[in-house]
């Protein structure tokens, strides 16, 4: 058994730490009630696993200094109730803290309902019964006997529940130890992952890091770093995807126990040379693309073999050619969804065809996997809504080709706009008057019925139909209509023969997508200045109530501590196939690493039992999330439930 007391101040000693290889701090503020109630209540506090090893064993995160000679108890179980205690009792996060403060801070015990809440202004703020919790733990019981005993007769009762609050810090945690030299690094992660059956879960990633960890302690934090860096450029990637890139330049191949036989210099060396790789291709990727801020950036697990090739290339293409032909062949990796399902196997096989014939050995791979030429159909463009693997290449096409502003007749280009180089995605045919005419949500936001203009053009043209201003487009900037592939026909530009203008814009789009990528497969794309960053701003959803719906919703759930999720993203198989296209997705789970993968749909045609047997959490409307989230953070609290049950 250890006092909480006990175990607050060897946190502080830096001799409770926690193995690198644990992942952050995720809980929300209703599981910090919840912690709280209970201990206050006198309810089973649950018990801590500690892993005591010594400084050879295992990387730790945060301060050592202080630790007993090199020896190390790591906690493996119980990080999220005693950092959320530390905090609470500190009033500051551990030194091994990683992840959002705001989770703990705040915390209020109501004297007289003996509750606690987070901090409201209009609710507490002239109410003397609402206790500052921290306060109570760093500054003593003085202050809030004194306001207790000006404002209350019942002083006498609120003191002995203070007091009772305030022994919490004498509450004991029963440990268990897990101790020996047969205690290596990977039996303690296999321990780890069965006792956080039900909470944070190890990926392959952080097993393989947790490893090099052991060697190289700064290796996680310099990662970290490397993806803040590409964070603050506009790209957003994960752990596990850089370490992707770390292998394919170590080992040359898929699986991540390959690093197994990495030592902690090569490790280093190669994450160096996978730093480079990566910016230089996501330099050639916006600047020749366009592709310049994260929503557009396609084929993200087409990297690691990027990276291989250049590592084997000693850093960099050949020549401008050989540049063009991988771009080619990123492209449409990217849209057929080559690495969307089995990630290692078609790593393996894209490895193993880059060594043997280079870039050329990727295009035939990816011909055969594809079963035929490289070609894109107008068809291809049906796909709908930003999550459309098809709509990052209706804005590279923007981009690279010219596409001319409707109301300036300016290419979209950062140098030719200047103060005007914000853009946002317009729907040609307005939403407002499709819906009122009948037509479904698939078609309404359907890829080929998006444009990019510039934000006052937008707001100029508003919710006009196509066959006026467009004629004003024509007058005003000859062949700007084109420069965006706007049919010319003008039958087409009346609402009644919509599905029409979709059919005929999808073909031009091809089109033009299949001669850019031809010229860049041909190496006879012609060289250009790259292309400078432009803003894409939020659509204005105002006259969508599903998206408003959907974004009220995840402005709640993120406000109850979930994570942001994507947005119109696609949902696959394990053989890359879409499934279904999510209004909301939280692929690691409404919370990181925690639970299944949550799928919200709003499509009234999805095939539920595929989408459950593939292991996602679905739910087909945003108060049934709504609801499911609130009832699971009401059970974290300790509290009924007022919401009726969700199926």
């Amino acid at each position: 058994m250890a006092k909480l007391s006990t175990i607050l101040d060897q946190i502080d000693a830096g001799t409770i730490l926690l193995p690198e290889f644990q992942r952050g701090y995720v809980w929300n503020r209703d599981q910090v009630r919840g912690l709280m109630r209970s201990l206050y209540r006198g309810y089973p506090a649950g018990s801590l696993l500690v892993w005591e090893t010594d400084a050879a064993t295992a990387a730790v995160r945060g301060h050592t200094a202080g630790g007993d000679g090199g020896h190390k108890r790591l906690l493996l179980d119980g990080q999220q109730r005693i950092t959320s205690l530390y905090g609470i009792t500190r009033g500051r996060p551990p030194a091994f803290f990683d992840g959002d403060a705001r989770m703990f801070t705040g915390l209020r015990f109501h004297v007289e309902e003996e509750v606690f809440e987070f901090y409201a202004p209009a609710k507490m703020q002239d109410d003397p019964r609402w206790i500052d919790v921290t306060a109570l733990f760093t500054e003593g019981l003085e202050e809030p006997f004194r306001i207790l005993a000006e404002h209350t007769e019942k002083h006498p009762l609120y003191a002995q529940r203070l007091l009772a609050l305030q022994s919490i810090r004498d509450r004991n945690f029963h440990e268990e130890t897990i101790t020996g030299p047969d205690k290596t690094v990977d039996v303690v992660v296999e321990i780890f992952n069965k006792v956080n059956s039900g909470g944070t879960k190890l990926s392959k990633g952080d097993l393989a890091l947790a490893t090099i960890c052991a060697e190289w302690g700064e290796a996680r934090a310099t990662m970290r770093a490397a993806l803040d860096e590409w964070a603050g450029a506009g790209y957003r990637f994960s752990l596990d995807w850089l370490l992707r890139n770390v292998n394919a330049v170590a080992t040359g191949r898929a699986p991540f126990h390959a690093l197994a036989d990495v030592s902690s210099d090569q490790f280093e060396q190669a994450l160096t040379s996978a730093k480079k790789h990566i910016s230089g291709f996501i330099d050639q990727v916006s600047g020749r693309l366009g592709l310049d801020h994260d929503r557009v950036l396609m084929g993200r697990y087409a990297f690691p073999v990027v990276s291989r090739l250049l590592h084997l290339n000693g850093g960099k293409f050949a020549d401008a050619a050989e540049r063009d032909r991988v771009l080619f062949w990123y492209v449409h990796s990217a849209l057929w969804g080559r690495f969307a399902g089995s990630t290692e196997t078609i790593l393996a096989q894209d490895y193993d065809a880059l060594t043997r014939d280079g870039i050329d050995g990727l295009i035939r791979n990816l011909s055969r996997w594809r079963g035929g030429d490289l070609v894109i159909d107008g068809q291809d463009f049906e796909g709908f809504g930003r999550g459309s693997r098809f709509y990052p290449l209706l804005y590279l096409l923007t981009r690279v080709r010219g596409a001319r502003d409707f109301g300036s007749g300016l290419e979209l280009k950062q140098e030719m706009l200047g103060h005007l180089a914000s853009l946002q995605v317009h729907h040609i045919f307005p939403k407002a008057l499709l819906y009122q005419d009948g037509y479904s949500r698939r078609e309404v936001n359907a890829v080929a019925n998006f444009c990019f203009l510039t934000q006052q053009t937008n707001l100029e043209i508003g919710k006009r139909r196509p066959e006026e201003y467009f004629h004003e487009v024509q007058e005003k900037h000859p062949g700007v209509l084109e420069s965006q592939w706007i049919p010319t026909d003008q039958d087409l530009w009346r609402t009644d023969r919509y599905l029409d203008f979709l059919e005929a814009r999808r073909e031009l789009l091809a089109k033009a997508a299949n001669e850019f990528l031809a010229e860049l497969r041909d190496g006879s794309a012609p060289p250009a200045e790259p292309l400078r960053p432009l803003t894409v701003a939020g659509e204005d959803d105002s006259d969508d109530n599903r998206t408003r719906d959907v974004v009220a919703l995840i402005a709640d759930l993120t406000d109850l501590g979930c994570a942001e999720p994507e947005r119109d993203a696609e949902v696959t198989d394990p053989d890359g196939r879409v499934v279904a296209v999510a209004d909301a997705f939280w692929r690691d789970g409404l919370q990181p690493g925690q639970g299944e993968p949550v799928v919200l749909a709003l499509d009234p045609h999805l095939d539920l039992p595929q989408l459950e047997k593939l292991g996602y959490a679905v739910f087909v409307s945003t108060d049934a999330l709504r609801s499911f989230v609130k009832r699971r953070n009401q059970e974290a609290a300790g509290e009924e439930s007022t919401d009726e049950a969700v199926t």
